[in-house]
């Protein structure tokens, strides 16, 4: 009988060696995982072309950011969470799971993919902190097990500085230092001594 190991609130950080344009140089927050499959959101992937105004105005709701210094706006940016479902709205946020559509990944962190939170966030009434991208990230029964015997992804339990408080063009040296690595030593080659 083999034993699940779930690696739900782990971040997943690329291996040097993973050329998938989707996950090359990624941290992905896993969201969900469970025997049969599981569900992440990249971290730190922007999606530039499309700019938080122009996201908020196709759901016809106010700019969060309107009138506010670029240091202090509220949604910096959007993120490409994922290959999946790229036009669904994922947000991770800090706090309970109390919107329409939630789940609570830990008793400080919930994704949720209803359009009340941005409602919220639009009217500078969301979550304190709070990431929000488009697509996600899954993986079958048994795939992302079998990728991470592949040595594709590090792992390693996500922490709230990294997954909010860390820019995005910090976030995969900032993960794989959680581990004490630094990626840029690491290969895919084996060794003989």
């Amino acid at each position: 009988m083999s034993h699940f190991q779930s690696f739900r609130n782990h971040f997943l950080i690329a291996m040097p060696h993973l050329e998938d344009p989707n996950f090359s140089g990624t941290v992905t927050y896993i969201c969900e995982h469970n025997s049969e499959g599981a569900l992440g959101i990249v971290i730190n992937k922007p999606l530039s072309q499309l700019p938080v105004a122009e996201l908020f105005a196709q759901l016809e709701l106010p700019n969060p950011n309107s009138g506010l210094a670029e240091a202090e706006m509220l949604v910096p940016q959007i993120l490409e969470g994922g290959p999946v479902h790229h036009e669904r709205g994922f947000i991770i946020h800090t706090g309970a799971a109390s919107w329409d559509s939630s789940l609570q990944v830990t008793p400080e962190v919930a994704l949720t993919t209803s359009v009340d939170i941005l409602e919220a966030i639009a009217n500078r009434q969301g979550p304190e902190q709070f990431l929000i991208a488009l697509g996600c990230a899954g993986w079958d029964a048994g795939q992302l097990e079998k990728e991470l015997q592949d040595n594709t992804w590090l792992t390693c339990s996500a922490t709230l500085p990294v997954l909010f408080d860390t820019p995005i063009t910090e976030q995969l040296h900032a993960a794989a230092g959680l581990l004490g690595i630094d990626l840029t030593l690491l290969t895919s080659q084996a060794g003989h001594a």
